[in-house]
């Protein structure tokens, strides 16, 4: 059994090497790469460095919710981890993609390129996204659905952590709706214990025609404490196809590009140091809907642009040094140090033929620093984190700005302090707070009112807290949880200063003087491991507190499109359950579902005369369930499994829903009920095969919110070859 034992893992045997997380946050899978680094400590400890390194090593164990390393069953949220195990075996398209079978997430695609998830009833810069500690937002995200999510490439990742509701206190601004963290690749040992190894992977898929193909590299040297891993991911879609009656949505193909380096060294058997390099180059990503090429769905409005295409790049280099039992007071630590660069442009040809170019560029500076010690009083972490965003920006016949203000700056600044207290036995409890700052400037703003260069410069501070606790009902097997926490988001420059295309037919226009955005969620969950039954229930209520809501000015431009400003007028709601669980009937076979239902409103300005109402959260994610039955053979080198999908109508919009024609239909998005059949079987030592039939009944369907339709009937195939 892998250390951080998995729920997975005790209802299926350790015959199954397989096993894969089907439910809320507790169900996960079995030891992926472990095996590979069970296969580094045997050299490490040749060395003289010890093997019980924690969360330096065990991705099985959660460590996003509390910086300390947690099985599932010892978190006290709800949360999910997805391995490198499940990333081969789901064979995604993109990272967004991994999410689809997430309870409590609605995964957005405005296009194929384009994947924003809605993680409790929120999306975009509300949510926060980690890569290795290491915030992937910026001051640019936009309020609604993005593509950004869509820069990480999920085949250079082991694993993905996913924490639902507010996790503010640890890391600042934005994380209300949840927070994700992408953990990369580390340097590993080949097959037999060689010093290199290395590893193929290919995935086709026939109702894209795609083609991904990731190579990668790893070396270890100097007694097992020095390592390198390079990998490369090249990445071809085609035109994507629909269901029976949509077929192929024309203007949805593009290509990527993506690489990465992972350099780490033990310079004690207790300190690590790592240098860490991700680039990622999407060419061409089409934004469809806005075309004339989209395809109808259920009487859903053609665009009028002749080409919407966005080019996307991303750049992260960072330097981090972690280390445990560093003194009799200092348990453990995390120092980084990173440069990251997100730059886009858009390539627009309108109706009549005008062609018209925008784009931004974002270097940030981020520096962190996080400490954990082991007292009297419990378990005490903290620290603080820095970013700087520098914003340049341009647009074709702007000569102030681009999408948002040129000449711009933006910091956040945040400190917190965390108790974990061992109350008894049963009981934990983890109380936490944090200051924040965030601050401002822009040299170059579109004045609104009389269209006249401006600038801006403002700050905001705010505490948080939260208080969370865990009790244990029965001893090693079921948990109580729950707790209240507060979220925070402050204005970011894409809220102040955006002067750009939104939803259809909208257009918004700088809005300074906006204040945070606050959230307070309440949740209450069970989660019970036992022989053969594995199950969580979860049921959380959050209040929204002076949302940055967008509404229409009764204005239009020159394209015709309605003028849409911002501001703190959203108060409201939204609650839901989460229900998931996995029972082994009998030996090697596993019936796993999932559930979520959720519901919630805030008030807004539905017109332009300004009158509060309240109005449904948009987008606000449909009754959904999933259905599984899988069979692992004794072996645990073969599986097989199908999976149903369900979505109720999509039938609570809000005003803009109701506009945004060209991806919601009239009166909502249907309901689907959507079949996959998967399996994979592990030939040899080397080598691994994966297939799927996805859409056995060619269903036509959309996921609420997106701009095209899901792919219709068609085949995966996966290949894994490692040296």
């Amino acid at each position: 059994m892998c250390p951080g034992a998995t729920f997975k893992n005790q209802l299926i045997s350790a015959r199954s090497a397989s096993t894969r997380m089907v439910s809320a946050g507790i169900l996960m899978v079995a030891c992926p790469g472990m095996a590979r680094a069970q296969e580094a400590d045997i050299v490490l400890e040749e060395v003289g460095i010890e093997t019980e390194r924690g969360v330096l090593d065990l991705p099985e164990a959660i460590i996003t919710a509390t910086w300390s390393s947690r099985t599932g069953l010892d978190v006290p949220y709800s949360s999910d981890l997805i391995t490198e195990q499940m990333i081969e075996e789901r064979l995604p398209r993109t990272l967004p993609q991994l999410l689809l079978e997430t309870p409590g997430v609605l995964v957005q695609e405005t296009a194929p390129g384009h994947g924003s998830p809605y993680i409790r009833g929120f999306t975009s810069f509300r949510n926060l996204f980690l890569v290795d500690g290491i915030r992937l937002n910026n001051s640019v995200f936009r309020p609604g659905p993005n593509q950004y999510w869509n820069t990480v490439d999920p085949y250079s990742l082991e694993a993905v952590e996913v924490i639902k509701g507010p996790s503010s206190v640890l890391y600042g601004s934005d994380a209300i709706g949840g927070t994700v963290q992408a953990l990369t690749k580390k340097p590993y040992l080949g097959r037999g214990g060689s010093s290199f190894g290395g590893m193929f992977q290919y995935r086709f898929g026939s109702s894209q025609e795609s083609n991904i193909a990731r190579a990668e590299a790893s070396t270890i040297w100097a007694g097992g404490s020095t390592g390198l891993l390079m990998g490369v991911t090249a990445k071809d879609y085609g035109d994507l196809r629909g269901g029976e009656d949509t077929g192929i949505q024309r203007n949805t193909a593009y290509s990527e590009l993506d690489a990465d380096l992972k350099f780490e060294r033990f310079l004690d058997p207790n300190t690590r140091f790592s240098l860490g390099f991700q680039h990622v180059y999407q060419n061409d990503v089409p934004r469809t809907h806005k075309t004339s090429h989209a395809v109808p769905f259920e009487g859903t409005t053609v665009g009028s642009d002749r080409r919407r295409d966005l080019d996307q790049e991303r750049t992260l280099v960072d330097a981090q040094l972690r280390g445990e039992e560093v003194s009799s007071f200092f348990d453990r630590y995390q120092l980084s140090l990173s440069w990251q660069e997100q730059s886009e442009k858009r390539h627009r040809t309108k109706e009549s033929g005008s062609k018209e170019e925008q784009g931004f560029d974002v270097g940030t500076l981020g520096l962190l620093a996080n400490l954990s010690s082991n007292t009297d009083i419990g378990r005490l972490t903290y620290g603080l984190d820095f970013y700087l965003d520098s914003v340049d920006s341009f647009k074709d016949g702007q000569p102030i700005q681009g999408p948002v203000a040129d000449d711009a700056s933006y910091e956040l600044l945040g400190v917190f302090l965390q108790d974990e207290i061992e109350v008894s036995e049963r009981l934990e409890l983890i109380l936490g707070a944090r200051f924040n700052y965030a601050a401002a400037d822009a040299d170059s703003v579109l004045d609104p009112v009389t269209s006249t260069q401006t600038s801006i410069s403002e700050s905001w501070n705010a505490w948080v807290g939260s208080a969370r606790f865990l009790y244990e009902l029965e001893e090693d097997s079921t948990n109580l949880y729950g707790g209240v926490s507060q979220g925070f988001r402050a204005p970011n420059l894409s809220d102040l200063t955006r002067l750009d295309s939104a939803r259809t037919n909208e257009f918004e226009i700088p809005s300074p003087g906006l204040d945070p955005e606050r959230s307070i969620s309440y949740e209450l969950g069970v989660k019970t491991q036992q022989e053969s039954v594995s199950a969580e229930v979860a049921v959380f209520h959050t209040e929204i507190h002076d949302q940055i809501v967008l509404f229409p000015t009764g204005n239009t431009n020159a394209d015709g499109e309605f003028e849409i400003t911002k501001e703190n007028v959203g108060e409201g709601f939204v609650q839901g359950v989460e229900f998931g669980a996995a029972w082994e009937f009998v030996p090697r076979w596993t019936l796993f579902g999932n559930a979520t239902y959720q519901y919630g409103k805030v008030e807004t300005y539905p017109t332009s005369a300004q009158e509060l109402e309240d109005e449904y959260l948009s987008r606000l994610m449909p009754f959904s369930g999933q259905l599984g039955i899988r069979w692992d053979d004794e072996s645990g080198r073969v599986w097989v499994e199908a999976l149903g999908l369900y979505a109720d109508d999509a039938d609570k919009l809000s005003t803009r829903d109701k506009n945004d024609t060209s991806r919601i239909p009239p009166g909502g998005t249907p309901s689907y009920l959507v079949l996959h059949l998967r399996g994979g079987w592990q030939v040899n030592e080397a080598l691994s095969v994966h297939a799927g039939v996805e859409n056995v009944t060619d269903e036509d369907y959309r996921v609420h919110g997106s701009g095209h339709n899901m792919p219709g009937l068609g085949v995966v195939l996966g290949l894994r070859l490692t040296l």
